[in-house]
């Protein structure tokens, strides 16, 4: 069986934690682990590391955070680890030429799509939001592109009608972390072969941006129940009413019409709160008012009522 490899490993989110600890379960050495600079954070915007430092520091591995690595001396010091291979999940920052070619076996990432779709910084929000039926993870042996290079295997996972971003992220992190133990496992075997990417099929994942976050009850409700799980836990689906900006948290499109205005509330319940939007109706189950936490519908019911009320007006 061959001895496990020597790892640089590069990445920042929580995602990127569950394939460094992997690789820390497994026979496989951590030299180092490259990650963004600490941000800063929370309501006193003290700065704070990544989870990847945090997993890193705590089995003793060194950590660089660099703002580039587009200078000399970031590429002399990658050369110092004498690695087999780098392992890039979500890491933030992009790899020079110099850099993808240090390693003896070059530079793998791990994707959280069935590329060629959904190249990009948010293809788990962006495959909801499409309606996809499946996703996946795919490992890439890198290029200079944006998620361009050779596949080198893929996992998949279907996507479930109340699969949020959170509930689908947590799986795919999981399904990434082995997928990246079974193509390191093939790389040393020899059993893998890469495969290019057609990039006739392929569709691009942009980063997210708050103000695709607010709900327009002109859709038709199957639209806005993606938008609302696809925006779970970040930036959230919302939507005014009266001087405020309600947060949807969790709904369901369900059947049903009315010839009142698209988001009128037309009838609420334990159930949930259903709005007209421009096809069926929107049930609301999880929503937050400003200064509030999440709380359930029924729940907030027991406080307000929305029924007849329009929401979306200012």
């Amino acid at each position: 069986m061959p001895e496990g490899l020597n790892v640089i490993f590069a990445g920042t989110p929580e995602f990127a934690g569950s394939s460094l600890q992997a690789l820390l379960d497994s026979p496989h050495h951590v030299r180092a682990a490259y990650t963004q600079p600490d941000r800063p954070a929370g309501r006193g915007r003290k700065l704070k590391a990544s989870p990847v430092k945090e997993l890193a520091l705590t089995h003793e591995i060194p950590v660089l955070q660099p703002k580039t690595l587009r200078n000399v001396e970031a590429q002399a010091e990658l050369a110092t680890f004498d690695a087999d291979v780098m392992i890039v999940v979500a890491y933030g920052l992009i790899l020079p030429a110099a850099m993808l070619a240090t390693p003896r076996m070059g530079c793998l990432n791990v994707h959280a799509s069935l590329l060629p779709r959904w190249r990009g910084a948010a293809p788990i929000q962006r495959a909801i939001l499409a309606g996809d039926a499946e996703t996946g993870v795919t490992l890439m042996q890198m290029d200079e592109g944006l998620d361009t290079g050779d596949m080198l295997l893929k996992a998949r996972t279907s996507i479930g009608f109340d699969d949020t971003a959170q509930t689908l992220h947590d799986r795919l992190a999981t399904l990434g972390a082995q997928a990246l133990l079974d193509t390191l496992h093939g790389l040393q075997n020899d059993a893998l072969r890469p495969e290019p990417q057609d990039d006739t099929q392929s569709t691009y994942a942009a980063k997210l941006d708050k103000a695709e976050a607010r709900i327009d009850w002109q859709q038709p409700a199957a639209e806005l129940a993606r938008l609302v799980r696809a925006f779970n836990p970040w930036p959230v689906a919302h939507t005014p009413y009266q001087g405020q900006n309600l947060r949807i948290w969790l709904a369901d499109a369900i059947g049903g019409g009315s010839d009142t205005l698209p988001g009128t509330v037309v009838a609420e319940g334990r159930d949930g709160i259903d709005v007209v939007c421009g096809d069926d109706l929107l049930r609301i189950t999880r929503l937050q008012l400003p200064g509030g936490r999440p709380i359930d519908a029924a729940d907030y019911l027991n406080a307000h009522s929305l029924l007849g009320k329009r929401l979306g007006t200012a």
